[in-house]
């Protein structure tokens, strides 16, 4: 493993003399900034794209895609990013991210068909996988005071747990009075301004040392969930028996497999498999695996049915969505409280077993039901599940790490989340699309009919989502043995999609 040194050039954490600059808490804006804006980009364009299927013509099996080509890319380079924004200078990465994610969102917001949308989406995935280590790192280096860091982190945790409320309510507005094109193209003014702000003011850092990039590692890791998204995709159009099925599957366990044995070799592994033997960490990262699965799907299959089953328009279904993010803020501010005192796995356990029963009770919407009986209380119980797991799945990915493998430790529950999310998007969208065909041709194909068969497709859809979130009970109460006293004192940023 290298031996990295950091290396200040102009940081404004301290100055030359002993002093500390005010403009630390500038900086705290701007990159607080860059990562609202990622926040922002998932839930703005979920609510669009009920009207970006239909303009561009997306299959309801392709659909999955504006989702997955993002988080797929995102969680799949995020470790890389990572090591890229250590030796490059964290810097230099922050402004070339938002540069980044600039053009791929003006490419998105101006994609003349699906498969523009598609590679724009997964440019803007790997410009943030740059972007958002960028942003931790440079807090790190900026706050070396501990109180100062902590107030630090806060302000960019409550932006990563309130930002995906505001993007609910801005995509909505976007998508009713203008297009669903500026979901995309408000990334742009943003993006620009904000890399224009850090030139003066975010000092720059690097590590000292070799630069050594797992590319082999990468390669495979990518290529082989892709293939597995793509296998589940074309399960949905030609069966899960189909040859070409079967062949994209298989060559996502061969390539998975050979992940493996990369990061076995590897003098510079991309993840290191000794982070995550451990069974507590362990535990987090493949809870997080799963429970991203239910959680991305969720929103996926509720924003159709708010706007296609129930006509909701896109800003009365941003609204629809809120009380699920207030409930992952109220719950993640309990979970911190009551880890000390209990430990990570009571509140995991709590909040799983409460995220399935949410999921469960979403089973009964039907196509006259209401949002206050049916909907809500479904969103509450599984905000206040999601919340409870959030806070102490980031602290048990610390536990026991070595100081040179926390940051990898502490990015791979994101990672592992979005990646989750890519799968379970893939894995569900093609349940969905199965129970729907399946409804059809027992029910015939009538108006009533194909609207029921919609109503189908999302219960069943929320049942598998259920079993996905059952996995990680199970992980959770079979895996993690950590005590209160083994809590890190600081747990990471809430993630919720």
């Amino acid at each position: 493993m290298t031996t990295t040194v950091e290396r200040p050039y102009g940081s404004i954490g301290a100055q030359a003399g002993g002093g500390v600059d005010s403009r630390r808490w500038l900086a705290l804006a701007i990159i607080a900034v860059a990562q609202l804006m990622i926040v922002l980009d998932a839930s703005i364009v979920n609510i669009a794209m009920p009207k970006a299927q239909a303009d561009l013509h997306i299959s309801v099996a392709d659909r999955q895609w504006i989702v997955t080509a993002y988080t797929l890319a995102f969680g799949g380079l995020l470790l890389l990013g990572g090591r890229i924004a250590d030796f490059i200078g964290r810097k230099r990465a922050f402004v070339g991210g938002l540069l980044g994610f600039a053009t791929a969102s003006a490419i998105g917001g101006l994609a003349p068909d699906a498969s523009f949308l598609f590679a724009a989406r997964a440019l803007q995935g790997a410009f943030a996988a740059v972007l958002a280590p960028a942003a931790l790192s440079l807090i790190t280096v900026t706050f070396t005071e501990t109180r100062e860091r902590a107030r630090a982190f806060g302000v960019y945790g409550a932006i990563a747990g309130g930002g995906a409320a505001l993007g609910l309510i801005l995509g909505g507005v976007l998508t009713e009075y203008t297009s669903w094109r500026w979901c995309l193209l408000v990334n742009v003014p943003i993006a620009l301004l904000t890399a224009a702000a850090a030139l003066p003011i975010v000092g720059e850092s690097r590590a000292e040392g070799k630069a050594r990039y797992d590319i082999p590692g990468t390669l495979t890791v990518t290529a082989g969930l892709v293939s597995l998204v793509y296998g589940f995709t074309k399960a949905a159009e030609d069966g899960w028996s189909s040859a070409v099925t079967l062949g994209f599957l298989a060559a996502a366990a061969a390539l998975l497999v050979g992940f493996v044995i990369v990061e076995a070799r590897s003098a510079a592994p991309l993840l290191p498999l000794r982070v995550i033997w451990e069974r507590n960490r362990g535990a987090s990262f493949l809870s997080s695996l799963l429970i991203g699965g239910g959680l991305f799907a969720m929103f996926l299959f509720l924003t159709f049915y708010f706007q296609v089953s129930l006509g909701y328009s896109a800003l009365r279904t941003g609204f629809a969505f809120l009380p699920f993010s207030a409930g992952i803020i109220v719950s993640a501010g309990l979970a911190s409280q009551l880890m000390p005192r209990t430990g990570p796995k009571v509140p995991m356990v709590a909040g799983t077993v409460l995220t399935v029963v949410g999921l469960f009770t979403l089973t009964q919407i039907g196509l006259d039901t209401s949002y206050v009986s049916h909907v809500l209380p479904g969103e509450l119980l599984m905000s206040i599940g999601l919340g409870l797991i959030f806070v102490p799945m980031s602290s048990l990915a610390l536990i026991g790490v070595e100081p040179h493998d926390a940051g990898v430790a502490s990015a791979l529950v994101n990672a592992t989340q979005q990646v989750g999310g890519s799968l379970g998007t893939a894995l569900l969208n093609t349940v969905f699309a199965t129970a729907v065909t399946n409804y059809v041709i027992d029910h015939g194909a009538s108006p009533q009919s194909t609207a029921q068969a919609q109503i189908s497709g999302y219960t069943t859809a929320f049942v598998w989502g259920a079993v996905l979130i059952l996995l990680a009970l199970a992980t959770i109460v079979v895996l993690v043995r950590a005590g209160k006293d083994e809590v890190p004192a600081q747990a990471g940023a809430v993630h919720a999609g």
